[in-house]
């Protein structure tokens, strides 16, 4: 290949969303990521813009997970003429299912609900994509295991890590044949060290130039957020409220559940109705027994026992929007999990328009709120904020826990870089806020003495 081999930054590059990063080498290729941009209104219009090249054109994609900021806008590519193959993990591929779908059902659902309403400024207001162009991704998908090399395109390989950051999640190793062949690595989203149910992220060997998320790169989690968890609960009670958790389906809802679960077992909670308000995070509790490699709980186990790990003592399940809107009627104490985890749609809205005025009721924060969020709103003291056109006055107790986050945080990417056999010629920090993207990267230079730069949009790296 005489090309130089290249990859440029075309999103979570100063953000935390719309993962993807185009690798071109000798006229090919390969898409690390299809997300979609979430957060203020700027980033999520470019949603809705032309891709920067032509999806046609692409070779290939290769997913690091299923999170919509890094899967989202895979029917967006597909809709758009590509056609290729995209590999991921055989969890990611389980997991594209019900996300998809679920993503294709809130937007047509919302573009419904703004055109009765009438509160939308496009008329009508359009879904970003719909269930067909979701169903459209699924005949593309090529599962790959954990650590074994594989063809992506004409000169490129790729071998997936686990990154134990949820179920299927993955770190790309990409090798780019020509006279001097080069290894990229792309860290995807990285899970902590001594996660309570997930595995630990596997090392990479060893690469050329890093691309590393930075979600967290500037601070380190709490060991243990239970106890933090534990008091949130006891007080909500105390009050007679509910507790409203926007969690994400995917990961977060299941490690709450089964915090709650050892909480209520070793008495530190007393046991209180907790309320699953999302038929994915249902579906994607189940995927659990399917994938073991991903994951330390013995399930076989305690199912036999009557134990179910992902359960609490009082555990109810709705799935349909009847069932969601019955919780209207509820009066606590009581848990109700649903998403979004940034409260950015789903049926978290409905719960938060008619619960947030209510000074009994406890907003129970438990992931990464980004920049423009209704959720980082909260978490920063809003007095109102706005929810299907609706100024809704924030009168509930807002609670933040970080350690319950899936990101790894500074000193658990550092420990995956140290993991590397030889230093790599440079380190690219990525999905990350300007703030922690700084901070890891002079956290690098500092444990590692390595070149690293924090990633421009748009900017493209040689890799060589």
């Amino acid at each position: 290949m005489a090309e130089t081999p290249t990859v440029q930054f075309l999103g979570a590059a100063g953000t935390v969303t719309g993962s993807r990063h185009l690798v071109r080498a000798g006229g090919r290729a390969v898409l690390l990521d299809c997300g979609l941009f979430q957060g203020p209104k700027p980033l999520r219009e470019r949603n809705r813009e032309h891709f920067p090249f032509a999806p046609r054109s692409l070779d290939a994609v290769v997913l690091s997970h299923a999170h919509l900021d890094h899967s989202g806008a895979l029917p967006l590519l597909v809709k758009a003429g590509f056609r290729g193959p995209v590999f991921c993990t055989p969890g990611t591929a389980d997991l594209l299912g019900p996300l998809l779908r679920d993503a294709a059902h809130l937007q047509e659902e919302e573009a419904a609900h703004a055109n009765r309403h009438g509160y939308s400024k496009h008329r009508p207001a359009l879904p970003l994509f719909t269930a067909a162009d979701a169903e459209a991704v699924f005949p593309l998908l090529r599962r790959q295991p954990y650590g074994e090399s594989f063809p992506v395109a004409p000169g490129f390989a790729a071998t997936l890590r686990r990154a134990g950051h949820i179920l299927g999640s993955a770190s790309v190793e990409l090798r780019v044949d020509g006279t001097h062949p080069v290894t990229l690595a792309f860290s995807g989203d990285l899970g902590r060290r001594g996660h309570p149910i997930l595995r630990a992220a596997d090392p990479v060997p060893a690469a050329d130039v890093v691309l590393v998320e930075s979600t967290y790169g500037d601070r380190t989690h709490p060991p243990d957020p239970s106890s933090e968890v534990a008091r949130v609960i006891r007080e909500a009670v105390e009050r007679g409220g509910a507790v409203l958790v926007p969690a994400f389906a995917v990961g977060r809802t299941q490690e709450l559940i089964w915090m709650l679960r050892k909480l209520e077992d070793a008495g530190a909670i007393p046991p209180v109705p907790v309320y699953i308000d999302t038929p994915m995070g249902i579906d994607v509790t189940d995927l659990f027994c399917r994938h073991p490699e991903d994951h330390t709980l013995d399930m076989a186990e305690l199912m036999d026992a009557g134990r179910c790990p992902l359960c609490c003592r009082q555990y109810h399940l709705t799935r349909t929007p009847a069932e969601s809107k019955a919780l209207n009627d509820r009066t606590g104490p009581l848990v109700i999990v649903a998403g979004s985890g940034m409260v950015t749609g789903g049926r978290i809205l409905h719960h938060m328009r008619r619960r947030l005025p209510d000074l009994r009721t406890t907003v129970l924060l438990v992931g990464y709120q980004a920049e423009g969020t209704r959720g980082r709103a909260l978490q920063y003291g809003a007095d109102a904020v706005t929810i299907f056109g609706e100024r809704v006055p924030v009168r509930a107790k807002v609670e933040t826990v970080h350690g319950l986050s899936g990101h790894a945080d500074r000193d658990d990417l550092l420990a995956w870089m140290g993991g590397f056999s030889r230093p790599p010629q440079v380190v690219c920090a990525v999905h990350g806020e300007p703030g922690p993207a700084r901070g890891l990267a002079e956290a690098v230079r500092t444990r590692f003495g390595w070149d690293v730069r924090v990633a421009a949009d748009g900017e493209t790296v040689p890799l060589s």
